[in-house]
């Protein structure tokens, strides 16, 4: 007999009732737990049959799911609004610490030949993929240690997110299914994501592409399909072609922003795209008396919109339609800016051993 839902929900009310971020993983599951998640496993199998997944496929992505109550912690103790407003520079300075850059460049230069192949066929800049492999996984080096299938199925179980969760649930077990990976392979982070790229199983499926020509897709292990599922998710998702992301701007004394302020509200990264000033082409900013700060203006009609990230006067970028491409991998100006910062710093010449760096 298949449990209610209303069973399920008044389980987890009792065996979730305020769960800590602090290594709840080592915590064990309690019986009212485990039966909870084990009705609705039976629940999901189900529907999921249903909506056209075969019985096969279920059986071999399902095997030891479990219920993972760190993953839980984890979803429900996100950073929200903190007491401290940060700030874009703090941001960047965490994301670019340590040997971000200095690896980058090297990692840069090792891969040129596959990332500018990637950038063939996608159209998007070569250091732009790099970046977002930088900044995603530290190239390749911070891919996540938990089980997939059971991450999903906890985060679906749990219910917060429960139509994104079972989706990827979904699209986790069709690759299994088809044999895009093996279900032992099926590792990555607490949210579902997973491989070099950190995509969801979704995005795999949608975007993943075959870099080095093998037939697979391998995002945990190849370099070239890396590459070129990044390139194609942006390229996918806006980048023009031959078009660089933006760049810092000097921002005329006294500057009426209200005169370039958008008119059209955003309908998706609705937050992020409301500090974006109205697209204007780049020979209007000129005209306005913007400079370019360390880069040379794009061609006049190159469609470019203002934004700063900490507010009037705190630091401004113009920035191209292609930057926008970049929100729909992480709709964050903090996280797009960061990925187009770092594309130019690791697409800069590596000094030489014999050249001393100066300090400024």
């Amino acid at each position: 007999m298949r449990a209610s839902p209303f069973r399920i929900v008044a389980a987890l009310a009792l065996a979730f009732p305020a769960l800590a971020p602090a290594r709840a993983d080592e915590t064990p599951v309690s019986a009212a737990q485990q039966a909870a998640f084990a009705d609705w496993l039976n629940i999901y199998r189900a529907e999921a049959l249903a909506r056209g997944l075969k019985a096969e496929w279920l059986d071999a992505a399902l095997t030891d799911v479990k219920l993972v109550p760190r993953v839980i912690g984890a979803d429900r103790n996100q950073p929200g609004s903190a007491a401290r407003l940060l700030r874009f520079p703090e941001y960047l300075a965490a994301k670019f610490r340590g040997d971000r850059i200095p690896y980058g460049q090297r990692q840069f230069a090792a891969n040129g030949e596959q990332l500018a192949r990637a950038e063939s066929v996608s159209g998007v800049p070569a250091a732009v993929i790099a970046a977002v492999w930088g900044i995603e996984t530290s190239y390749g080096r911070v891919l996540g240690r938990y089980d997939l299938p059971s991450a999903l199925a906890t985060l679906a179980f749990e219910g917060r997110r429960r139509d994104l969760f079972t989706r990827e649930l979904d699209a986790a077990v069709r690759m299994i299914g088809e044999g895009h990976a093996a279900r032992d392979q099926m590792k990555g982070s607490w949210a579902g994501a997973f491989g070099q790229t950190q995509f969801l199983p979704s995005s795999y499926l949608a975007h993943g592409r075959d870099g080095d020509g093998d037939g697979k897709v391998d995002l945990w292990g190849s370099a070239a399909d890396v590459f070129a599922s990044i390139g194609h998710y942006l390229a996918t998702s806006g980048w023009q072609r031959g078009e660089s992301w933006g760049f810092r701007a000097l921002v005329p004394d006294g500057f009426d922003r209200v005169t370039v302020a958008a008119t059209d509200q955003p309908t998706r990264c609705v937050a992020p795209l409301r500090r974006h000033s109205a697209l204007k082409p780049a020979r209007e900013w000129r005209a306005m008396g913007f400079t370019p700060v360390n880069a040379a203006w794009p061609a006049d009609d190159v469609m470019m919109s203002l934004i700063e990230p900490d507010g009037d006067g705190q630091g401004a970028y113009l920035v191209s339609r292609s930057y926008r491409a970049t929100l729909n991998y992480n709709c964050s100006n903090f996280y797009a800016l960061s990925v187009s910062l770092l594309a130019d710093a690791i697409s800069l010449p590596q000094p030489s051993a014999a050249e001393p760096v100066v300090a400024q």
